[in-house]
């Protein structure tokens, strides 16, 4: 009898320990899931205290110029029939992606510069992800649309009004945003199935690729392999058409015997493959900055991201006589209804 008693007693012991695992396990798995689902923290730019507002003043006046230029870009093309052509239609889808991609991190950088916790949801990391990969990709190829349209103008201007037709602009753009909406969700989806079971601190002002891969926990030697292909199928193309139309467009120009035609050719140009050579340079540097210095990638992060949409509506207004007479001619109108 003592030996079934404590036969039992042991069971019994058994029964509760493996009890309390199981109930222990699915603690832990709900705890795993739970935090899969948490808040990130992006830490910004790690200076002291006392620099929060001078760097919330600055990113308010260039968001501020942003704003302002972009719009108002926006506005001149839209409401002056001498701008209605394909290399202003161009424009002003740049304006109107150089406005939102901006829009998509500024406010968000700023408030951090005053919260105690610097958080952002996951959903509205996923959002920033996917909304900002969407419009750069977007504007890469919209620049790749318009050096395709200087080439025409300058290499065959005869033929410019029947090759580059209302259809095949609207198709160029739309092509555009169709491809910045397929590469954003092939880098959001890849990016977010990964399990983040390190730091949740994002070290950048916003949800990018790389700090986030940073923080994972899982085997990124295929993730980076898409990555690196996914952005030599994006970027490749957009580049090679820039530089070929540019070297057709090159010795077309060099083959014009007046010094005021050559003049003229160069200067519709200039203002493109200024905004062509601040995106791209910027792009490649962050990219080919070792992960070891993620201060400098913030820095080149910064140029595209902000500074990049803040140049471009002064780069083609202030090199464009055809912008700045039509801004002028919509500023008079605004003087005499006031």
């Amino acid at each position: 009898m003592i030996y079934n008693a404590k036969n039992k007693a042991k069971s019994v012991f058994v029964y509760f320990a493996y009890a309390s695992h199981q109930v222990s396990s699915m603690g832990d798995r709900e705890t795993s899931n739970h935090s899969e689902m948490t808040d990130f923290i992006l830490i910004g730019f790690r200076v002291r205290h006392e620099l929060h507002l001078l760097l919330f003043l600055i990113f308010l006046l260039v968001y501020v110029m942003i704003l302002l230029g972009n719009v108002g870009m926006m506005a001149v093309i839209m409401t002056d029939p001498r701008l209605n052509t394909p290399m202003y239609f161009f424009l002003g889808n740049l304006s109107f992606v150089d406005l939102f991609y901006s829009s998509v991190i500024a406010p968000k950088a700023m408030s951090n510069f005053w919260s105690e916790s610097k958080s952002i949801s996951f959903a509205g990391c996923v959002a920033q992800l996917f909304l900002f990969a969407l419009f750069i990709v977007t504007e890469g190829f919209l620049l790749a649309a318009m050096a395709y349209d200087r080439f025409i103008a300058i290499c065959n201007p005869l033929l410019y009004s029947v090759q580059m037709s209302a259809r095949l602009c609207t198709q160029l753009v739309a092509g555009s945003y169709f491809c910045g909406c397929v590469s954003s969700v092939l880098q959001t989806s890849m990016t977010f199935t990964l399990s983040f079971c390190a730091s949740r601190a994002i070290d950048h002002f916003y949800c990018d690729v790389r700090p986030l891969q940073r923080l994972s926990c899982s085997d990124l030697f295929v993730h980076r392999i898409v990555s690196f292909t996914l952005s030599i199928i994006i970027i490749l193309p957009t580049i090679i058409i820039i530089v070929v139309s540019y070297m057709y467009i090159v010795s077309t120009v060099l083959n014009i015997r007046s010094t005021e035609g050559r003049k003229k050719a160069f200067s519709t140009c200039s203002s493109h493959l200024g905004v062509v050579s601040v995106l791209y340079g910027a792009v490649f540097f962050m990219y080919l900055t070792p992960d070891r210095f993620p201060e400098l990638s913030k820095v080149a992060s910064l140029c595209y991201s902000l500074v990049t949409p803040m140049l471009n509506p002064l780069i083609y207004s202030l090199r464009n006589k055809d912008v700045k007479e039509a801004l002028k001619k919509l500023l008079e109108k605004k003087n005499a209804i006031l």
